[in-house]
């Protein structure tokens, strides 16, 4: 379904991430994980084609070169950070961004009943039908992240990509988040690819979690086997790996 080969791409000339070659197959959930500037999110960018890159991305079999960027977008959906850059639009405006491609007379941005419908089948998938009327910028932040979820499922993309999707949600709409994912990837021609801090929601989220240091994969398997004190300890502060270990011991107690 999305395969890169060699891809490198950076800034200013300079390669950030460096010969990724990946091949995510459908109704798969890959999670990347990595220290901070490694190169997680400039990788995301460059698969959504927000950035130049060298090698090879494909979709379905087809050179992103050879899309055009609707045809892209089409495809692929995007969902960062909270950004505290945006417009006053209503919850249910906002959402509505997500159908500007699939609304026939673009131009004049006239939504149809099926594109309403849309929208009214997103919000109550993140449980925001009944603040459809409030402005954006009188929401919390964990609320206003549901929304460019919402935002993010009317696109009806074939492929999501997640940039630390979780950083202002509380645990129960992380939890939320990941596990309505997961359904999302099973049914038709879907993937998630999600760039996590958590390693334990990435590890609930993907089967496969893929790990990243200075803009290289430095290994790519099943979670139950990447996953390990020895690796925490490679990538990570020795601190930090000890507290995610007694982290992840803890929930498999919980789990039992």
């Amino acid at each position: 379904m999305l395969m890169l080969k060699n891809v490198s791409a950076g800034y200013n000339g300079v390669d950030v991430v460096k010969n990724i070659s990946l091949n995510i197959k459908s109704n798969e959930n890959l999670s990347i994980i990595g220290p901070n500037g490694c190169g997680k999110t400039t990788l995301l960018k460059a698969v959504a084609n927000l950035l130049p890159f060298k090698g090879s991305i494909e979709i379905d079999g087809k050179s992103v070169r050879k899309m055009k960027q609707r045809e892209i977008s089409l495809k692929i959906a995007m969902l960062s950070q909270t950004s505290g850059i945006y417009f006053s639009y209503n919850v249910f405006d906002t959402v509505m961004m997500g159908r500007y491609l699939h609304i026939k007379d673009r131009l004049l941005g006239i939504p149809s009943e099926q594109d309403k419908n849309c929208v009214n089948r997103c919000l109550e998938t993140v449980n925001l039908i009944n603040e459809k009327d409030r402005e954006i910028t009188k929401l919390s932040g964990g609320q206003l992240q549901r929304v460019f979820l919402a935002r993010t499922l009317a696109q009806e993309p074939e492929i999501i990509l997640l940039d630390e999707p979780t950083n202002h949600l509380d645990l129960k709409y992380q939890i939320e988040l990941i596990e309505y994912l997961k359904i999302w990837t099973s049914e038709g021609n879907r993937t998630v690819v999600g760039v996590l801090h958590d390693i334990n929601l990435a590890m609930r989220l993907s089967e496969n979690i893929m790990v990243m240091k200075d803009g290289e994969i430095q290994t790519h398997g099943k979670a139950s086997e990447v996953i390990t004190g020895s690796l925490l300890e490679q990538f990570y502060e020795i601190d930090v790996a000890r507290y995610m270990r007694d982290s992840l011991k803890k929930w498999e107690e919980l789990r039992t």
